[in-house]
Formats: structure tokens, sequence, C-alpha cells
């Protein structure tokens, strides 16, 4: 049973994660913004691997990562922060990064740290299906990882029901077509998909991201699923705020 299993024993409803940037706005500043969240009450946190060109990220997280990048921030010194935090932290993580990354850096040598460092759930949004059936699940079944993968409106069924067959932590559900961001309040289409996801009544538990911004946005997406994931708000108001104030913004989102 890996770790989010885990933590959906214990709780099933109304979970918020936060996703955040290595690196941003400082960067000795990841392992400070993963001890803050957990002060704060988050049940499972996203740990962004800066990349220079993301598919699924808004302005917001694209600058959050080339402010990373620019402040030195590789994956060496990613896997030595998540490390040094490792015995300490005991909110679950889970590390969203692009297949290129894990290409590039070398596919045994990159699920080894990720392993290392406590964490057992990632998420690779441009794995292909295909490549996850005749490569990825085998080598992850390896060493103990899974993967979550992602749905949007233009899912088709067939693929939500196989994605749902291989699921073994959560299904990230993409609020909307489009690129990570605050959109403001949810729409009436994005309720009915929402409604059209569970009325199929998965095996998996179902998490949605992509324009969660606010306690109402948050407890909207939490009717339909089983918790929501923020990001770019959460993003800006880092670089605003700084790393010492991370509890007033989570606070009046979970209150």
């Amino acid at each position: 049973m890996n770790s989010i299993q885990k933590l959906f024993q214990r709780k099933d409803k109304n979970l918020l994660s936060i996703y955040f940037t290595c690196g941003f706005p400082e960067l000795d500043n990841t392992t400070k913004v993963i001890s803050e969240l957990e002060k704060s009450g988050v049940d499972f946190i996203e740990v962004g691997l800066p990349y220079s060109d993301p598919l699924a990220d808004g302005p917001t997280i694209q600058d959050s990562s080339q402010k990373a990048l620019q402040n030195g921030i590789n994956l060496d010194i990613v896997f030595e922060q998540l490390m040094s935090i490792k015995s300490s932290n005991n909110t679950p993580l889970v590390l969203m990064g692009y297949l290129n990354q894990m290409l590039k850096y070398g596919e045994d040598k990159f699920c080894q740290k990720v392993i290392d460092c406590g964490i057992d759930t990632v998420i690779i949004p441009d794995l292909p299906m295909v490549e996850f059936e005749n490569h990825y699940q085998q080598l992850f079944d390896k060493y103990g990882i899974t993967n979550v993968f992602l749905i949007t409106p233009h899912t088709s069924e067939e693929r939500i029901k196989k994605i749902d067959s291989y699921t073994k932590a959560f299904i990230y559900v993409v609020a909307s077509a489009s690129i990570t961001g605050a959109k403001g309040e949810i729409s009436t289409q994005q309720i009915a998909y929402f409604e059209r996801i569970k009325a199929m009544n998965l095996k998996s538990k179902l998490i949605v991201g992509f324009g969660i911004s606010d306690k109402q946005t948050f407890t909207t997406a939490c009717s339909y699923a089983n918790g929501a994931i923020i990001g770019s708000a959460f993003i800006k108001n880092l670089g605003k705020t700084g790393v010492n104030k991370i509890d007033n913004f989570i606070t009046p989102i979970i209150s």
C-alpha cells in the first residue's frame, strides 16, 4: 500500500493538496515550503520539478520554474533537498515532472532516487499510455512507484475506464482542457463534467486540479471528488509573501 492509499484510509473527503515548484522563490526554499505546508495542515503535497519546456503549466508555474532554474536548481539538488527532510516530514509527497527529465537523468537512477527520498507516487503528465503499458508499468512496479494519470473533459470513457483499472493512488481530474492557472469560479460546463465522471462510479479516488484557487473553488471541487490541488494561486502567493506566511494562504481554505 502506497502513502496516498494510506492517506485515503484515514481521510477520503475534502483533501487539500498544494503544488509548489522546487527551488522557488529561492534555491534553498524547498524544505522550508514542505515544512510550512505540513504545519498548515495540508493533506498531501505535489512537489514540482522545474522544467524548461512544460506542456501543462500556465504562466505562473512556468515563471516559477524559470526562476528556480535561474537559481541553479537541478534534479540532483532536488533529491538532496528531499532527502534532507525525509526523516522529519510526515505529509505524503507526490513528485510531478516530465518524461524527458526522467529519460535524461536515467530511468533507473531517477526511480531509485525517488524511492530513496521516501516518495512512492509520481505524476508524469506527458507519459503516453502505450509507453506506460509497454515499459513504465513494469519499471515503476520494480521500484514500488505508483503513476498518477490525468483525465480531461475530452478523455474518452474507454480511456477513463482503462486509467481506473491501472490507478493505485488517485485519478487527477483536470478541471478544464487548458493549462494550469486560476480561472475564477467553476463553470456550469465544468460541473457537468465533474458530474459525468462521478456518475461513472469509478473504483479510484478523484482529485481535481487546474483552476482551483480559493475556498470557494476548493469546496465546489470537493463536492464531486475526494479533494483538490491548488497550484498557481499558491505559487503567486508564495512569490509575493515568501515562505514564512504560507499558513495565511492555507488556513482560509481549510477552515
